[in-house]
């Protein structure tokens, strides 16, 4: 199982919680690969804690379902299933709904330009085609509305699922393209009128119009 050593460390967290969002991370950008299986002495010497806190974050990481835990046999990543973006984006885009619906009446100007700032360095990011930055900045953008509703079981939520995606990206399910700037557009314009309706509905059509767009790309292979 190898494990990288040059990464940057979280300061003031955890070593728990720092276990937890490192290994998340390298199971959601593919370094540690779909059905690897994960030793907790080799984590914990490569993290630099003792291996209680790796343990107590591979428990967290089962219940979200990015590691599978077989008692007296060891733990694996989770493979991944490119069709669960039909069961991850619903779900998602409803919650995403909900905060741009909550968020309408009490965001500000400043986050309004925040937004739009946001969408423009994401759309300069597709239109170069670099995706990964891209989705770098529409996560942003969609956490920025998340904190904006001020609602904690949203933002818990929403950022296991977000994690997901995140997932299916790197694994190539998840496409991104020029309709979402028109979509974040869309929404930004319905905050500046504070509408709440038409935020929502454009919130959840960008969220699960990937999944027309990976239906479409699965028939046509």
């Amino acid at each position: 199982m190898p494990i990288p050593t040059n990464f940057s460390t979280p300061t003031r967290v955890s070593a728990k919680e720092r276990a937890f969002s490192q290994m998340q991370e390298w199971i959601i950008d593919g370094t540690l690969k779909p059905q690897e299986k994960l030793h907790d002495a080799d984590l914990a010497q490569a993290l630099g804690v003792s291996r209680t806190p790796i343990r107590e974050a591979l428990q967290l990481l089962n219940v979200q379902g990015f590691v599978e835990m077989f008692p007296g046999v060891g733990t694996q990543v989770t493979s991944v299933k490119k069709e669960d973006i039909t069961k991850i984006l619903p779900p998602l885009g409803a919650l995403q709904a909900l905060a741009a619906e909550i968020a309408s009446p009490i965001i500000d100007d400043q986050t309004i330009s925040k937004l739009r700032e946001l969408n423009s360095s994401f759309a300069q990011a597709i239109h170069r085609k670099d995706f990964y930055t891209a989705l770098k900045y529409d996560d942003q953008y969609h956490n920025l509305i998340i904190e904006t509703a001020q609602n904690s079981y949203i933002k818990n939520a929403v950022s296991t699922l977000q994690a997901h995606v995140m997932r299916l990206f790197h694994h190539q399910s998840v496409i991104l393209t020029t309709q979402s700037i028109d979509e974040h557009e869309a929404i930004i314009e319905a905050f500046e009128k504070r509408d709440p309706e038409t935020a929502s509905k454009m919130a959840r059509i960008n969220w699960t119009r990937a999944i027309d767009e990976f239906l479409a790309e699965q028939k046509s292979k």
